[in-house]
């Protein structure tokens, strides 16, 4: 035999030794295992020169073929159906050169390391399988066939079926399922390749081309599912479907559905499809659309806001929220609404979002209303009433780990006062009349001082009134202790416990009416004002129960303006008179303090639900002074044509800072703080004797103070205050300020006690007020509490709050929650006061009361109503009233929302698809009313 030969016929040999190694190492169908024992009798029957090579190239090729076996299977099957063809072929002798004898000597090295060509159709990854019952090889027509739920994996695509079919030759794969012992269906095949699942009763799969057709599918993409009578496959991400119907419901028979002939699918893209019927459980609909496009894009992207019509009584018809969104990149992007009406009127909003994690996150919106009502009063001959207004809404808040010291933060809400007006079909904007901004600046050093640099608004829609208050400066320096040593040893010494510390504030304010905003005015308005405060305090050792602080403090108060007032005889009315300039007001105050606390327990028998009932008591006494350096700002004006009554004002009345009081004070400050608390045994717990607390009254207790150096009035009035969340379910506020002195018959103080008069009294209430709030409700079926449903969401401007609840309205099925059966939530707030009338000729008592009701009840599982009301017990009337249904209808939703009560009476009928896709396709029908 020539050298040639001799170099194959070891190349054979090593090529059977490797099959035969897969065959006896691979557990594979058992109609192809070997037998051990006949490979080794075969192996013995060889020559010994033929025994020694083979064994040779065995080791080699084991040691090096070994990971390849475990690791790629399917590359290893390969190699034998190359060897396996190389065997049929016939040794060719003709070529002896030497040359040839170099190339072949290269080829069995490369053959010996695995380093060979690798043949067109094989695969470009390995191929992970596994079945229940048996797998098959067929290595003449390299087929491999798996029984019984069997799963096969390559790169991102994953089939499992009843019987999987691998033809290695054509790069195929098909699928099919199988019948359980009824006849019906079991193991239907699957699908899934990146975020596109399907079943089917057939998969036919091309593993080069990735492509590939099944037969009667179900598809998901998404939240779109599509049933189809044949699916192909030409792409990773394009798929056409026949004679299909897609849906967003869920189930096996969806409750709605489109059907159409023609369907393509991009994955995470869009879907098109030709005409489409819809049908609504089962029954198609007689109409149609010629095409459909649906998008399918995750996250965020660019696109069409589809408007909603809305028919309005004052307005007309219009197209509301219309608009497009536009992502700027990837911290920032755009949204455009606008809404149309057939009067003529319009509105458009811009709304802009930023965030730069660990930076800064914010938003701004800008709204601009050209209003056209029609007139339906009469009082005017015009048809329409006309105004143009805007809305300006700005929120930053900065990182705290961007700049560790410093902070920068701003909440602006500033527009025109008849705005909020005339937002259609929300009556919580149309009540909203107080506006206000803030923008801040803070800086810490370390925390030894604080500087905050601030800009505020202030609006009253009612009053049209604005006040700037722009720049708003802070300054503050922590106690430090002047005596006390850097390096402290042992007990410190009482001096060393003396701090001394420093706040200072700057304030500038210019005040107008939208209605008369004149330049010249507001800086006639212009008004600033400075305060300094440095406190002085001491801490004592404690004298046994008793804590016994001194203090020292100066405060100096500089004003830009004083106000004078005199009385006119010719118009017979308090004039005004305001001088501008630099001036200056100071206070200093003295004072040594006590306090201690006072426990009392009553214990209760063993068999009373009642443990104990626990009362703390808080008593606090100090003496104080104040010298009066008033005197000179104070003076009496009179306020009546008789000249009987007279009041006293003060120069700096109705400055930024406000005026200290008049007189000096030399006397004792007293209060008395309580809580009553009471513990009851824990039915809950086994362990005996156990008890668990309960809080009756959080606090309750009066305070005021005794002038010992005043000529008159010299008790203070009293502050009586209560506060108590009872039971922890009734929250009760209340306070109220009482005056111990008479009253003459048009309501000004004497100075006589009313302890002291014929009829016994402590005195007269003048001022006070009461909230009681409380909420009930059932017990959740899912057994969660209030506080666990409470979601932490990221700060939002007033314009996303809004949107917000338009779409908390719009969408009820997805926020309503269906776990609680009922609801209630009761608030009842009472106030009044007793203050002068403009022309401080006489006083008059203030009294506003109110009742909130709010709750919702479930009906059904799927039926759920609710509402919510406002009481105004001045006026009689409910103020507002809106109430609401909601329906799940398990992948669309319903929802009806009425208010037909108050200034802004509206109602609205909304059914859509809950899916995010086509939220759009919904049926509205909604009117708004404005009385005028």
């Amino acid at each position: 035999m020539s050298k040639r030969g001799k170099v194959r016929a070891k190349i054979v040999s090593a090529g059977l030794v490797i099959a035969i190694v897969f065959l006896i190492t691979h557990p594979l169908s058992a109609k192809y295992q070997t037998n051990k024992n006949k490979v080794k009798q075969a192996a013995q029957q060889s020559d010994t020169t033929k025994r020694t090579t083979q064994k040779k190239n065995f080791d080699t090729t084991r040691q090096k073929a070994r990971p390849v076996i475990l690791k790629q299977d399917s590359v290893l099957k390969k190699v034998i159906l190359t060897l396996v063809d190389t065997l049929k072929k016939k040794p060719d002798t003709t070529r002896t050169d030497t040359t040839s004898l170099k190339d072949t000597s290269s080829v069995i090295v490369i053959a010996d390391t695995l380093n060979f060509k690798v043949s067109k159709d094989s695969l470009d990854a390995p191929i992970s399988y596994s079945a229940q019952d048996s797998g098959v090889l067929d290595i003449p027509d390299r087929i491999f066939i798996l029984y019984g739920k069997g799963n096969t994996k390559y790169t991102d695509m994953d089939i499992s079926a009843a019987v999987i079919k691998l033809d290695q030759g054509k790069q195929l794969m098909s699928a099919y399922g199988s019948l359980d012992t009824t006849g019906n269906p079991m193991d239907k095949p699957k699908l899934v390749q990146a975020d596109m699942t399907s079943n089917s009763d057939s998969i036919l799969f091309n593993l080069k081309t990735q492509k590939g057709l099944t037969k009667n599918s179900y598809l998901q993409e998404g939240e779109m599912y599509v049933f189809a009578n044949t699916v192909k496959k030409v792409s990773k991400d394009v798929l056409y479907a026949y004679r299909g119907r897609f849906t967003t419901c869920n189930l096996d028979t969806p409750h709605f559905a489109f059907r159409t002939r023609k369907m393509k699918i991009i994955n995470k893209k869009l879907a098109v499809s030709g005409p489409t019927f819809p049908e609504f459980e089962g029954v198609p609909l007689p109409i149609g659309v010629p095409f459909g496009i649906f998008p399918l894009n995750r996250g965020r992207h660019s696109g069409v806001l589809a408007p909603t019509f809305e028919a309005n009584e004052d307005f007309g018809l219009g197209l509301v929220n219309g608009g497009f969104y536009k992502v700027i990149n990837e911290n920032m992007d755009v949204t455009l609404r606008s809404n149309l009406y057939s009067y003529g009127g319009y509105t458009l909003n811009l709304n802009s979002k930023y965030l730069k994690r660990y930076k800064y996150t914010g938003g701004l919106n800008f709204s601009y209303q050209h209003t056209k009502i029609l007139n339906r009063s009469g009082f005017t001959k015009d048809e329409f009433t006309q105004n143009n207004s805007f809305m300006i809404n700005w929120s930053h808040n900065r990182d705290s780990k961007a700049r560790p010291g410093t902070n920068f933060s701003a909440s602006v809400n500033a527009g025109s006062t008849k705005f909020n007006r005339y937002v259609s079909n929300n009556n919580l904007v149309n009540f909203n009349n107080q506006l206000s901004s803030s923008i801040n600046y803070t800086k810490d050093w370390r925390g030894k001082y604080n500087l905050s640099v601030n800009a505020n608004h202030s609006q009253n829609n009612v009053t049209r009134l604005i006040n700037l208050n722009l720049p708003t400066v802070n300054f503050s320096a922590v106690t430090f202790y002047p005596f006390q040593k850097k390096e402290q040893a042992g007990e410190p010494k009482w001096y060393e416990k003396l701090g001394i510390a420093y706040t200072g504030n700057l304030q500038n304010q210019v005040s107008f009416y939208d209605s008369a905003f004149n330049l010249r005015r507001i800086l006639d308005t212009t008004q600033w004002g400075a305060t300094h405060n440095i406190p002085i305090s001491l801490s004592l050792p404690s004298l046994g129960p008793v804590q016994v602080s001194p203090s020292i403090s100066y405060e100096e108060r500089w004003y830009g303006q004083q106000i004078e007032r005199t009385w006119n005889p010719r118009l017979k009315k308090v004039d005004t008179a305001i001088n501008r300039g630099f001036y200056a007001a100071r206070q200093m105050q003295f004072g040594i303090s006590a306090s201690t606390r006072i426990f009392g327990t009553y214990q209760f028998g063993k068999n009373s639900k009642v443990s104990a009932i626990r009362h703390e008591i808080r008593p606090t006494f100090s003496l104080n002074y104040k010298p009066d350096f008033m005197k000179k700002y104070y003076y009496s004006v009179q306020i009546d044509t008789t000249g009987q009554y007279r009041y006293r004002f003060s120069k700096f009345d109705g400055g930024l800072n406000g005026a200290f009081g008049e007189g000096a004070f030399g006397g004792v400050g007293f209060g008395v703080d309580n809580t009553l608390e009471m513990k009851v045994r824990d039915k809950t717990d086994t362990t005996e004797g156990a008890t668990k607390k309960v809080k009756l009254i959080d606090g309750f207790g009066f305070n005021g103070s005794y002038n010992l150096v005043a000529d008159s009035f010299k008790l203070s009035p009293i502050s009586l205050y209560v506060r108590s969340n009872l039971f922890e379910k009734i929250s009760i506020t209340a306070n109220a300020t009482l005056d111990p002195y008479e009253y003459d018959v048009r309501g000004f103080r004497k100075d006589q006690l009313t302890l002291s008069g014929r009829n016994f009294s402590l005195g007269r209430i003048t001022n006070g007020s009461i909230a009681v709030s409380t909420q009930v409700s059932s017990k959740s079926k899912d057994g969660k509490t209030q506080e666990q449903r409470i979601t932490k969401d990221e700060f939002l401007t007033p314009d996303e709050q809004v949107r917000q609840l338009d779409m908390v309205r719009d969408n009820p099925a997805e926020y309503t929650d269906f776990n609680i059966p009922w609801n209630v939530q009761l608030s009842y707030s009472l106030n009044f006061s007793r203050q002068f009338v403009q022309s401080y000729t006489d006083i008059t008592t203030q009294v506003s009361s109110n009742l909130s009701v709010n709750g919702d009840f479930s009906l059904t599982e799927k039926w759920k109503m609710g509402g919510n009301t406002y009481f105004d017990f001045k006026t009689a009337k409910i103020q507002t009233l809106s109430m609401w249904v909601s329906r799940d209808l398990h992948c669309w939703q319903m929802s009806i929302n009425l208010s037909p009560i108050g200034l802004y009476r509206s109602f609205n009928v909304s059914i859509s698809p809950k899916s995010g896709i086509l939220r759009d396709l919904r049926i509205n029908r909604s009117r708004t009313f404005f009385n005028q």
